[in-house]
């Protein structure tokens, strides 16, 4: 069992507190800037120590605040790729990776490494320093020596990673991976699981889909990109019809039923905006159609994002904008099935 239990505080006002399993494959943690990510893999690493807790690595104690253990960085078997690029500038490549494997015997440690710069595409840049060599190489560098080591445990901090370079350290690793990233498309492209980190706590942890199309809280959903947050009060409840009625300050929405609430509740409704129906002025009216004025339109690379008054956001086709851009008005409608009620 790998598992980790760690308390931290940092003055004048910051706590970790995580308790958590890890499991086999790609755990993603997001989270905003000073949620605690960072600290969380250098404390599983043995760079920083524990206030409190119990860390362990494939059921070894690595940390145990109430007995004293403390095992050094060194002897974690834990692999770290930190937030800034770390190859010994005055090896070469092949050097680098040699280094990294030094604890097995000659035959081994050469085989390990011409296997790792061979999996990373470095063949050809392995007698090269660090500097003579592109980022990109450099980066997959610093993943093949980590990984050259054959650690337990590889602990990745965001160095802006791609879906096949983490992709390929899943199939050369043969160990959970931590990996610290805020691109949710690579966290379900390539991540087993994603735990949300804000403020020192995990506020959610899934599948990558289960979070992102189900958040459990505001902080969660705002953590996660969705634009359309509106505080709501629940007007109407029917649970015979499975419907609910929430009013918001401009407009109402029909809803499902929302179990364990009562009428004059209030709650927050969020929708991602690739779930909002965009409609020409025109339609013919009818229940949950909101009339709004579009306020501006942000090209993006796979849509366009509409933003609408009343702090709503669409997105669409660049094809659908372009046949609607000179709509005189505009309707938008949330399809009850996709309302996330927090």
């Amino acid at each position: 069992m790998t598992h980790a239990r760690i308390g931290r505080k940092i003055p004048p006002g910051f706590s970790l507190d995580v308790d958590f399993a890890i499991g086999p494959g790609v755990t993603a943690i997001s989270g905003p800037t000073g949620a605690g990510k960072t600290l969380l893999l250098a404390l599983l690493a043995g760079i920083e120590r524990p206030d409190s807790g119990r860390i362990l690595l494939q059921d070894a104690i690595l940390f145990d605040a109430a007995s004293g253990v403390n095992v050094p960085a060194r002897h974690r078997d834990c692999a770290y790729i930190g937030p800034a690029e770390a190859l010994f500038p005055h090896m070469t490549l092949r050097q680098n990776l040699l280094f990294a494997a030094r604890r097995r015997p000659r035959l081994e440690r050469h085989r390990k490494t011409g296997e790792m710069l061979e999996r990373f595409q470095l063949t050809a840049a392995a007698g090269e320093r660090p500097r003579e060599i592109a980022a990109g190489e450099r980066l997959r560098g610093e993943v093949a020596r980590a990984l050259a080591a054959e650690p337990k445990l590889l602990l990745a901090d965001d160095r802006g990673w791609s879906e096949p370079l983490v992709n390929q350290m899943r199939a050369a690793a043969g160990c959970p991976i931590l990996l610290v990233t805020d691109d949710f498309d690579l966290c379900c492209a390539a991540a087993n699981e994603l735990a949300i980190l804000s403020a020192g706590r995990i506020a959610q942890r899934g599948t990558p889909r289960q979070v992102l199309e189900r958040p459990e809280s505001l902080d969660v959903a705002r953590i996660t990109g969705i634009p359309n947050l509106f505080a709501a009060t629940i007007g109407a409840l029917d649970p015979g019809h499975n419907r609910s009625r929430l009013e918001i300050e401009n407009f109402s929405l029909e809803g499902p039923y929302i179990r364990g609430h009562f009428r004059g509740d209030r709650v927050w409704v969020a929708i991602r905006p690739e779930n909002v129906r965009v409609l020409a002025g025109d339609v013919a009216a009818r229940p949950g159609l909101i009339g709004v004025e579009l306020l501006r339109a942000v090209p993006r690379w796979r849509s366009v994002r509409l933003e609408f008054s009343h702090g709503i956001f669409a997105d669409v086709a660049h094809e659908e904008f372009a046949r609607r851009k000179d709509n005189k008005s505009w309707l938008v409608e949330f399809p009850p099935e996709a309302l996330i009620v927090l």
